[in-house]
């Protein structure tokens, strides 16, 4: 095999021309130059798939002895290698930007999730340059590279249809196909979708029986199949991550029907026979003991006996979620099996991103973006109750409640955000790769991290970290590759120390032993209390007799403990990890938080066809008075659809003409609705139509009057009873003239939202009665860029 010529340390590898004999007439017989060969890795690359699953808990799959089916997870390990000590962030990106660099979350920015983000280095969401991706690396070197999913790394003023994109996976992220959704969870039923960097409609509806995690799937496999046949010396590098089964918890009625009746006997009696399933399949060890739940998570016993029907089907749902999800991923397993390419291809099955997560409220919720507006209590046992055969539905956005989430990360304590317990960081890994391993189905109890991946693939494929990338001189990257771990179960861990961070819960490993604080309560997402961060209790546990973290140390051990929080903080200096922040809802703010913000001002001016906005791409209009304007052209017989809406059918407000007539609606989290309607139709021609809310004032969330107008004149008034106080949506977006995804109004749907008329220009001002109910059509645009 001749060795591989490039120098491949600095990238874009250069163009080197051979020195050598030119002609001056082409027919001449010395006429000689090289053929020209594409550029493709060493002899010997392996394709490569990242299969990364979102808000799995290490005890959630059958395949690490959880409840749910995950056939393809199975048939892996049994082909390959399980690992029961891989770790993740406990956070989704903060682990996908982490992973996909080989870097600490902290090194490139992602502290926390991008909508938390702040404007120190740790915490910014920007990924330095001298931190290259390894999907841009593997790109580099002769590569193809796709991109199938779930992107949450992208920083939220970067997110609108104009970028810019160097964050996008398709552009700056080195993937030369991107087919997903920006953020950082989705509608199955209903996504917003991207294809590289342009907005796309889901191909079919609900109705239709669309999905999600099926048409990623379609994607993954259409591009994998077109690889192999136009380019089938060429490697792929593959990244495969559904939103799944992240909330909403969105699967076919008939997926979540075959656990019927599984889960009645609730949370604690589930981790006990799972405890008994991981020992049985070996998947943890056999004197591995089940921690004990913490006060903060009620019992089953202690839930009422009315609700119970309730959270027994929202984990129903969610078994029928992961399992849809593992048979979809097996979809992209058989079509890369039935092209021959199975055995030299390094595939990665990551099951989850972080521990499953609590985020769902100690009932549960249908509705999830009821607690992050702390309006949590609107969602009643009763009105949950009447909502349970919807569950799953495209009429939800549900999740289910805190001891469910915590019965997926069994053995261990606590959950998703709680990054100082394995329950928020140990997730459940396989590796697949029969060319490269020799022992099928072997268990691997190294400890390692999701730093570690890049490093892998890079040594598996024979290329080198780059020193350069694009002129950027490259900061080394922090994993250790895991290559070595295929060699056998008992070749002594090179990964052994690692930090964790995230809201303030923080721990470290090293050698065995692991030092740790939980500091917040990651269900508590507004208000709460919290110690100040030197009064944290923490906590010691010596891995190499307790698996699971069940024996606190601490008190046998100070000295052992102290020189672990010690090293916790020279690695917290080291990788951006200081200042610790706890703060919650102040995060969002861009103004507390000290990000950038795309938005300034009390006015923003708004176009015909503009649309997939997300909520940082529109001046907010939350928790304060505010007017909507807009200049449209009428035709005979009157108007019908949007002219302008923000968010959907489970939280938003939208400006829409029904038969002629103007209404403006209220949506409080698909639970309160409240609609004004003008008294009048909008007469045929060119008019301006206005809404207007005064806002109540005295806190958050409060309601408003809300008063309509045709060319300056008041036609209609009504009352907003509440507001939704920090967020609409994760997913849903501000549009003019149509609306994407759900409906905020049940008066149209997205087919048949497109405004008849025409629109001239839409106008958001902040603020209360203090401007004039009609804008000169000449003085428009002046007044709206004078308040920017």
């Amino acid at each position: 095999m001749r060795p591989d010529q490039h120098a491949r340390t600095m990238l874009p590898v250069p163009d080197r021309p051979r020195p050598g004999l030119t002609t001056y007439d082409a027919r001449d017989p010395d006429t000689s130059y090289p053929p020209i060969e594409p550029l493709l890795p060493p002899p010997g690359a392996p394709n490569v798939l990242i299969i990364l699953l979102d808000d799995v808990g290490f005890g959630a799959s059958s395949a690490f002895g959880g409840p749910c089916s995950t056939p393809t997870a199975e048939r892996l390990a049994a082909g390959g290698l399980t690992y029961n000590r891989f770790h993740t962030t406990a956070l989704c990106a903060p682990t996908r930007a982490a992973m996909l660099s080989g870097r600490n979350h902290h090194s490139v920015g992602m502290g926390s999730i991008t909508e938390t983000a702040t404007s120190a280095p740790g915490n910014s969401s920007l990924k330095p340059n001298t931190k290259a991706p390894l999907a841009m690396t593997l790109k580099l070197n002769g590569y193809s590279t796709a991109q199938f999913g779930k992107c949450h790394e992208v920083p939220v003023w970067q997110s609108s249809p104009l970028g810019p994109f160097d964050a996008w996976p398709s552009a700056g992220g080195g993937f030369e196909t991107f087919y997903g959704f920006i953020g950082g969870e989705n509608n199955q039923w209903d996504p917003a979708l991207y294809d590289g960097t342009t907005p796309v409609e889901p191909p079919a509806t609900p109705e239709e029986g669309y999905h999600l995690t099926e048409d990623l799937a379609d994607r993954a496999v259409s591009w994998i199949r077109t690889q192999k046949a136009l380019m089938p010396d060429r490697p792929f590098f593959a990244y495969f991550a559904p939103g799944a089964t992240h909330a909403p918890h969105h699967v076919p009625k008939e997926w979540a029907d075959r656990y019927a009746g599984q889960f009645d006997d609730g949370w604690d009696a589930l981790r006990e026979r799972t405890l008994a399933r991981q020992k049985e399949l070996g998947v943890v060890p056999a004197d591995a003991e089940l921690t004990p739940r913490h006060e903060e998570i009620p019992s089953w016993d202690d839930m009422p006996a009315e609700l119970k029907p309730v959270l027994a089907r929202q984990m129903e749902v969610y078994a029928g979620f992961l399992e849809h999800t593992d048979h979809h991923v097996g979809r992209v397993i058989d079509a890369i099996d039935d092209l021959g390419v199975l055995d030299d291809t390094l595939v990665y099955y990551i099951i989850g991103d972080n521990g499953a997560s609590a985020e769902g409220t100690l009932n549960g919720a249908f509705n999830e973006m009821a607690n992050f507006n702390g309006m949590a209590g609107l969602e009643t046992p009763e009105f949950l109750l009447s909502k349970l055969d919807e569950l799953g539905s495209p009429s939800s956005y549900n999740h289910y409640a805190v001891g469910w989430a915590h019965a997926m990360d069994t053995p261990f304590q606590w959950t998703k955000q709680v990054a100082s317990h394995w329950g928020g960081t140990r997730n459940g890994t396989i590796v697949h790769w029969p060319h490269g391993i020799a022992e099928k189905g072997g268990l691997r109890t190294q400890f390692a991290h999701c730093i570690d991946v890049a490093p892998t693939i890079l040594e598996a494929a024979g290329l080198p970290e780059p020193t350069m990338v694009n002129g950027v001189l490259q900061s080394p990257m922090e994993g250790t590759s895991m290559l070595y771990s295929f060699a056998g179960a008992d070749v002594p861990e090179r990964h052994d120390l690692q930090y964790f961070e995230m809201f303030g819960n923080r721990g470290v490993y090293y050698k065995g032993w692991s030092a740790v604080t939980k500091h917040r309560t990651p269900w508590i997402l507004v208000g709460g209390t919290t110690v100040a961060f030197d009064d944290d209790v923490w906590e010691l546990y010596d891995g190499s007799a307790d698996y699971s973290q069940a024996h606190d140390l601490a008190a046998e051990h100070p000295e052992k403990l102290h020189e672990l929080q010690r090293l916790w903080l020279i690695e917290a200096v080291k990788h951006d990890v200081l200042p610790l922040d706890d703060r919650g809802g102040e995060r969002l703010s861009s103004d507390l938080a000290g990000r950038p913000t795309l938005v300034h001002g009390t006015s923003q001016l708004l176009f015909p066809g503009m649309g997939r906005l997300s909520e940082n791409s529109v001046i907010n209009i939350k928790n304060k008075s505010f007017s909507v304007t807009a200049e449209i052209e009428v035709p005979e017989g009157g108007a019908h659809g949007v002219i302008v809406a923000q968010g959907g059918r489970f939280g938003g407000w939208s400006v829409y003409a029904k038969e002629g007539t103007v209404k403006f609606v209220y949506n409080v989290l698909g639970i309160q609705e409240f609609a004004t309607e003008a008294d009048v139709p909008v007469p045929a021609g060119t008019h301006q139509v206005r809404m207007e809310l005064a806002y109540d004032g005295g806190g958050l969330g409060k309601g408003g009057d809300v008063t309509l107008f045709h060319d300056g004149v008041p036609v209609g008034t009504g009352r907003v009873g509440a507001t939704q106080p920090m967020i609409f949506s994760a997913d849903e977006t501000t549009d003019v003239g149509y609306e994407s995804g759900t409906p905020v109004s049940p008066d149209y749907t997205p087919r048949t939202s497109r405004f008849t008329g025409k629109i001239h220009w839409v106008q958001i001002d902040l603020g209360g009665d203090d401007h004039d109910h009609f804008i000169d059509p000449e003085e428009r645009l002046r007044i709206a860029m004078a308040r920017q």
